[in-house]
């Protein structure tokens, strides 16, 4: 394929449901809406699934959350939302491990086959899970995908462990309170599309929730292409243009396959995926 077509969405996490069912319906009609628009690949933020805490009783949300997800609405929902040659990145939603840790984990739907993510990096307000072992490169019509969580888009060391391994495209499912932490998911984001020579799509939490987890969201939905000739004639940089706070918005990026692949070809222009630096002396003159 020359072009994929992703589509990334805002969730509205606080938006007026009457049932888990309910929530997640308009959640599954999102992703319908993509499939019938003539998206690839489509994807939900972070934390879109504790729009479902509200209906959770007990202390325990968390796990609440996760039980309700798991064992109720993600055993029929995939297969709603599952097609042949499409892949989807449902958001992020709580999971328990056999152990009985709870993980940040975005479930994965591509074609046939069921993936997931966890999230690797923690934020400080996330001391009750424990982070994922390991970050997974998947591919949909020869394109190399990677999903990067919120925080770990941040983390430099997570874009070199992806230097070499041919991704072509790093999805960063995002939740944010504030202004600064779009900023920060924004500008990381931007430069690991320089760094990798790939694409990188944002997809951002908006809207307000009953939760400490996730009370107050806002976002900037965007998608960032390589800074190399071979786009000079193309969109490099699209994004929201105002910081948004409630609702479903939707921002497609077109993964442009044939300029990447001629991109990378190109070793007589400055590229820094093409660079492997050694370790690096750092010396205190003091």
């Amino acid at each position: 394929m020359d072009t994929l077509n992703i589509d990334l969405w805002t969730c509205d996490v606080g938006v007026a449901a009457s049932s888990p069912q309910a929530f997640a319906d308009l959640l599954k009609e999102r992703v319908l809406e993509s499939w019938n628009k003539g998206a690839d690949v489509a994807v939900l933020p972070e934390y879109s699934w504790m729009g479902l805490e509200r209906f959770v009783t007990g202390e325990d949300k968390l796990g609440g959350v996760a039980d309700l997800f798991w064992g109720d609405i993600w055993p029929e929902l995939k297969t709603q939302v599952a097609r042949k040659d499409r892949a989807v990145v449902m958001g992020t939603v709580p999971f328990k491990t056999s152990a009985g840790t709870l993980r940040n984990r975005a479930p994965i739907l591509c074609g046939e086959k069921e993936l997931h993510q966890d999230k690797l990096c923690l934020t400080p307000w996330e001391r009750v899970f424990e982070g994922g072992e390991a970050l997974y490169v998947w591919t949909l019509h020869g394109v190399k995908f990677a999903v990067v969580i919120c925080l770990d888009i941040e983390v430099p060391e997570i874009s070199v462990a992806l230097r070499g391994r041919g991704v072509d495209c790093v999805l960063v499912p995002s939740a944010t309170e504030s202004i600064l932490g779009v900023e920060r998911v924004g500008r990381c984001a931007s430069g690991r599309a320089v760094e990798l020579c790939a694409f990188v799509g944002v997809s951002q939490l908006v809207g307000k929730a009953e939760s400490e987890l996730v009370d107050e969201n806002v976002g900037k939905l965007a998608w960032h292409a390589p800074s190399q000739s071979a786009f000079k004639h193309a969109s490099r940089e699209t994004m929201s243009p105002a910081l948004l706070e409630e609702g479903f918005h939707r921002l497609r990026g077109a993964l442009q396959v044939k300029s990447l692949r001629r991109a990378r070809k190109m070793v007589v222009e400055t590229n820094p995926a093409h660079l492997t630096p050694g370790a690096i002396l750092v010396q205190d003159d003091g």
